[in-house]
């Protein structure tokens, strides 16, 4: 025969019954697999189960004076901190349908008296067991999802890193600063949002893809890092050909993000939309940009916003062939080429965002010298 567990090992027994007969005889029975607390009536019931050490099980007799079991069990349900404490109901009521009321009410199982002790013992064990089991389903279900959203967040960091370390590898090569990436994330992330009730975006500018938007944008010039140097950092205007060999990095940075990507076994969503913005974020409305001469709805609705945060950040910057211009006189010039140069809903869009476009391009604005 084995020793009876540890008292804190174990499991505690809330038995209700208005009848001192039967709740010695139930105590009697229980008492030497399990801590038993014992109360007489329903009010007494919904007292006993709010204090240390909680109830894993409840005893409760159907037919009581004042507060019936039925009673008792709607009360334990309707509140958080008892709702999952199972219940087995105690009653001389044999028939058929006072089980199944039992057990429609929310019992766990119905016992009918006179108690038997081998069912008793047996019934009280299966719904320990089953609670033993639930309990650790939902710690295990809790944990996975835990270890999920690390693994996630991780993951997320270092895909985050990752292209980060692309974008400065770009501005290593040119004069842009990090505060380029960073603003022109913002502003995508701007123009996207106010975007993505438009009748015309809202299939595309779902929150998921504003998110991977974002995440793509500082990609876009990553194709800079294939232009010589004597290009990229020219202090003053470019030759015919030089701005021609200059244009190629639309494209080579497409190349080099289908290339990363032909190393994954699956498609990662984002690079789909940083080819985009990389390959087409210079092709204008009228169809006159470059590399493709792509026009209108022809041209990726990334490429379109990247497009006016892109020109916006660039204008508003300076750089070693230019000083920057005025926020204000940048804003003219976009809304000057809407229909031209950019989309017009996205103009639109920067129009009505221009006060928190111009807030970011202050608030993080290069050091002087950089």
């Amino acid at each position: 025969m084995s020793p009876d567990p540890p008292p804190q090992d174990k499991a505690t027994l809330l038995i209700v019954d208005d009848e001192a007969v039967n709740l010695a005889l139930l105590t009697r029975l229980l008492r030497p697999a399990y801590r038993v607390r014992a109360v007489n009536s329903g009010a007494r019931a919904l007292q006993a189960v709010t204090s240390t050490p909680r109830p894993d099980l409840v005893l409760l007799d159907v037919l009581m004076p004042d507060m019936d079991g039925y009673q008792v069990l709607a009360a334990l349900r309707g509140r958080p901190e008892t709702h999952d404490i199972p219940v087995i109901f105690l009653t001389a009521l044999a028939e058929a349908d006072d089980e199944e009321r039992g057990l429609q009410s929310g019992a766990a199982d119905y016992i009918t008296k006179p108690i038997k002790p081998a069912v008793l013992q047996a019934r009280v064990g299966a719904q320990l067991e089953a609670k033993r089991a639930r309990e650790f389903m939902r710690d295990k279900n809790a944990f996975l999802e835990a270890e999920i959203a690390r693994r996630m967040s991780d993951n997320e960091a270092a895909q985050q890193v990752g292209i980060r370390a692309l974008a400065h590898l770009a501005e290593t090569r040119d004069s842009e600063t990090g505060n380029h990436i960073l603003r022109t994330q913002y502003y995508v992330r701007l123009l996207a949002e106010h975007l993505q009730t438009h009748p015309r975006f809202r299939d595309v500018l779902t929150p998921a893809n504003i998110e991977l938007l974002a995440k793509s944008a500082p990609l876009h010039d990553i194709g800079k890092v294939g232009i010589p140097d004597a290009i990229l950092q020219k202090p003053g205007p470019l030759t015919a050909d030089e701005w021609e060999t200059m244009k190629r990095h639309a494209r080579m940075g497409y190349d080099a993000i289908e290339r990363a990507e032909a190393d994954v076994d699956r498609p990662v969503p984002f690079l789909v939309l940083a080819k985009e913005i990389a390959r087409w974020h210079h092709e204008r409305w009228d169809g006159t940009g470059y590399p493709d001469g792509l026009a209108g709805e022809a041209i990726p609705v990334s490429a379109r916003i990247m497009a006016v945060a892109d020109v916006f950040d660039a204008m508003s910057s300076s750089r070693a062939y230019k000083a920057a211009i005025e926020v204000d006189a940048v804003r003219d010039f976009i809304l000057a080429g809407s229909g031209t140069q950019f989309d017009p809903d996205v103009t639109a869009a920067f129009e009505a965002l221009y006060p928190r476009f111009a807030a970011i391009a202050r608030r993080h604005a290069d050091a002087p010298g950089t």
